[in-house]
C-alpha cells in the first residue's frame, strides 16, 4: 500500500526527484573521498613532513566539502519541496474522496477516523518521504561505496564487515518487524481518543446536564492510557533498537583498531590507511544506522498508508451518472417531485427503512410527512438530494431520476433544512450566501425577515457581518433554525425540503414564520417532516408512515376521519376538541 501510495502521487514530480538522487550522489561521493585524502595526507604529507603536498591535498579537501554542503542545501531544499507537495495532494485527494461520500460511507468510517486519516495519517507518509529523500538515498550509495572504498584500503582487514553487516541486518530485521504491529495498535488508539474528545466537545452541555464530569474523564483517562501503553510498547522497542546498534558499532571500532595494529605492525598496511578505514567503517554503519532510523518509520507509515489507501479506494454509493443529464429548464411549473416504489436499506440490515414508498408532491403545494420515530422521514428526505441513493424504486424530478440529472444543477433545485442545522464559521453572511455566493444584502435581509431571524441579527454587534461560531455555538438552537430557513430561502431552489426545522420555535414564531414562508413559497414544492401536528395540520396533502410504510394520504380533516395512526399521533398531542 505505501509503495502504491508513493508512487501514484510522486509520479508528478519525477524531475525534483532526478535532481534530489543526483544531488545526493555527488554529495556521497565527496563524502566517501574526503577520507581517502585524508589518508593521503597522513601518508604522504604528515608522515614524510611534505608542508607542500598537505597544502595542496588540504584545498581539495576544502573544495570537496564546499561542493558536498552545495549539494548536501540543495537536497535538503528539493526533498522538502516534494515531501510537502506530496503531503498536499495526498490531503486534497483524501479531502475530495470524503466529500464525495454519502452519509452510508461516512457512517461507516466516522469523523474522528476520517479527521486522523487526514491529518495524522498523511503526516506521517509525508515525514518517511522527507526523510527517503534526506536519507534513504545516501544509504545504499554510502554503504555499497564504503565498502569499495574500504576494500581499497585493506582487503584482508574488510573481511570484518561479512560479520558486521549480516549481524546489524538481523537485529533491524527482528525489531521492525514487532514496530509495525506495536504501530498499527497506535493509530487505532489515536482513532479512539479523537472520537471521545469529539464525543466530549460536541455533548458537553448533555455531560454537565447529567452530571458526568467524572464518568467522561475516566472514559477519556482510559482511551489516553491505552493509547500512552501502544505508544511505551512501540517506544521501547525502538529505544531498543539504537543501543543495540551502537553496541554493534563500538565493538566493531574496536576489532578494526585491533587487527589494524597488528596489521600495521606486520607492515600490510599503513597508519594513513587504517585512519581512512575506520572512517569507512564508521560511514557504513551510519548508513546502516540511518537506514534503521528510517525502517523504523516505514511501519507507521506503511500503516497509515493502508489507513489512507481505505479511503481512496472506497467508492461512494452515490455514483455520479456517466452521461448526466440537465434537468428541463422550460416547464409550466418545474419542481415537480415524484417517489415511485422507493425502498431504502442499510448494508447489512435485514429489514430496509423504507419500503414501497409512493408519492407525488407538486409546486405550489405543502406536502407534509409525519409518523413516530424511526419511520424513516428523515431517511426519505435524504434519498431527494442523494444524501443516499435509494436502494429500490426511483426518485424523480420533474419525471426525471435524480441518478440520471447533472449533480451540481439538480442540486440547485433542492434547499435542504436538515433536523441539526449546521453553520460555519464565519459571519451571518457568509452562511446565508452558502447557497449563493451572489446574493446581496437585500436579498439576506429579505430571507431573514421571511425566516423571522430579522430582529435578532439586526440587534448583533456587526448585523449581518456578526461572527458565528463553528456549528452556530454562539446563537440559540431557534436562531440556528431560522438562520438556516434563510439560508435555503437564499438558495430560492424549487424543491423545500424542511426536516423538523421548526421543533426549536415557539408555537407563535413558528405560526409567524410558517404564514411568511407559504406566501414566500407559494409556487415552489414543500416537503415539511414534523413531530408537531400544528406544524402540518395545513398541509395540502399529509402523508403518514409506520415502520417505513405509507400507511394514509390526505388532508387533516381526511386523515382524522379515517387514518388510525395519524389519530393516535394527533390525539397524543392535542385534546379531542383541538383535534376536531
Amino acid at each position: 500500500m505505501l509503495v502504491r501510495l508513493l508512487r501514484a502521487y510522486l509520479r508528478p514530480h519525477t524531475r525534483p526527484i532526478a535532481a534530489i538522487v543526483a544531488l545526493q550522489f555527488i554529495q556521497t561521493l565527496a563524502t566517501l573521498y574526503l577520507p581517502a585524502l585524508n589518508a593521503d595526507i597522513i601518508d604522504n604529507g604528515v608522515v614524510k613532513g611534505d608542508t607542500d603536498y598537505i597544502l595542496r591535498v588540504g584545498g581539495v579537501m576544502l573544495a570537496v566539502t564546499l561542493l558536498q554542503m552545495v549539494c548536501a542545501i540543495g537536497a535538503v531544499y528539493f526533498s522538502a519541496r516534494t515531501a510537502m507537495a506530496l503531503g498536499r495532494d495526498v490531503r486534497a485527494a483524501v479531502f475530495d474522496r470524503v466529500q464525495s461520500f454519502s452519509a452510508r460511507e461516512l457512517g461507516h468510517f466516522g469523523a474522528p477516523s476520517l479527521i486522523t486519516r487526514t491529518t495524522n495519517d498523511v503526516q506521517q507518509v509525508q515525514t518517511l518521504c522527507l526523510m527517503t529523500f534526506t536519507l534513504m538515498v545516501t544509504v545504499p550509495i554510502m554503504c555499497v561505496g564504503g565498502i569499495v572504498m574500504a576494500l581499497n584500503q585493506d582487503v584482508p582487514l574488510s573481511a570484518l564487515l561479512l560479520v558486521i553487516v549480516p549481524v546489524l541486518g538481523v537485529i533491524v530485521t527482528l525489531v521492525v518487524r514487532r514496530l509495525r504491529l506495536a504501530f498499527r495498535g497506535v493509530q487505532k488508539s489515536v482513532d479512539r481518543v479523537n472520537r471521545v474528545l469529539r464525543e466530549q466537545i460536541a455533548g458537553i452541555r448533555v455531560i454537565r446536564a447529567f452530571v458526568r464530569d467524572a464518568y467522561e474523564r475516566e472514559r477519556f483517562a482510559g482511551a489516553n492510557t491505552e493509547l500512552m501503553d501502544v505508544s511505551l510498547r512501540a517506544g521501547r522497542l525502538m529505544s531498543l533498537l539504537f543501543p543495540l546498534v551502537l553496541l554493534v558499532v563500538n565493538v566493531s571500532s574496536v576489532a578494526v583498531v585491533w587487527f589494524g595494529g597488528q596489521r600495521i605492525d606486520d607492515g600490510g598496511m599503513q597508519i594513513g590507511a587504517l585512519t581512512a578505514f575506520l572512517s569507512y567503517l564508521m560511514q557504513i554503519l551510519t548508513a546502516v544506522m540511518m537506514g534503521t532510523f528510517m525502517l523504523m518509520m516505514i511501519p507507521r507509515a506503511e500503516v497509515c498508508a493502508e489507513r489512507i489507501q481505505e479511503v481512496l479506494s472506497t467508492e461512494s454509493s452515490v455514483v455520479p451518472p456517466a452521461h448526466p443529464i440537465a434537468p428541463p429548464a422550460s416547464l409550466d411549473q418545474p419542481g415537480e417531485l415524484e417517489l415511485r416504489g422507493v425502498e431504502f436499506r442499510y448494508p447489512g440490515a435485514e429489514e430496509p427503512v423504507l419500503r414501497d414508498i409512493s408519492l407525488t408532491a407538486r409546486p405550489g403545494r405543502t406536502t407534509a410527512l409525519i409518523g413516530s420515530t424511526g419511520s424513516g422521514k428523515s431517511t426519505l428526505i435524504g434519498l431527494v438530494p442523494r444524501l443516499f441513493d435509494a436502494t429500490g424504486g426511483s426518485v424523480l424530478i420533474d419525471g426525471q431520476d435524480v441518478r440520471d440529472l447533472d449533480p451540481e444543477q439538480a442540486g440547485s433545485r433542492v434547499g435542504l433544512v436538515p433536523q441539526k442545522p449546521y453553520l460555519f464559521s464565519g459571519t451571518v453572511a457568509s452562511n446565508l450566501r452558502y447557497g449563493n455566493p451572489d446574493a446581496t444584502d437585500e436579498q439576506l435581509w429579505h430571507a431573514l425577515e421571511v425566516a423571522q431571524a430579522r430582529e435578532f441579527v439586526a440587534a448583533l454587534d456587526g448585523g449581518l457581518d456578526a461572527p458565528i461560531a463553528q456549528g452556530g455555538g454562539n446563537v440559540s438552537g431557534g436562531q440556528r433554525q431560522r438562520l438556516a430557513i434563510a439560508r435555503a430561502l437564499v438558495r430560492a431552489p424549487r424543491i423545500y425540503l424542511f426536516d423538523d426545522s421548526f421543533s426549536a420555535l415557539d408555537y407563535a414564531t413558528d405560526a409567524r414564520l410558517r404564514a411568511a414562508l407559504a406566501r414566500e413559497v407559494a409556487d415552489a414544492t414543500v416537503i415539511i417532516v414534523a413531530q408537531r401536528v400544528a406544524t402540518i395540520r395545513d398541509a395540502d396533502q399529509i402523508v403518514v408512515l409506520d415502520e417505513g410504510r405509507v400507511v394514509g394520504t390526505g388532508t387533516h380533516t381526511e386523515l382524522m376521519a379515517s387514518n388510525e395512526t395519524y389519530r393516535e399521533i394527533v390525539l397524543s398531542q392535542l385534546t379531542e376538541q383541538e383535534a376536531a
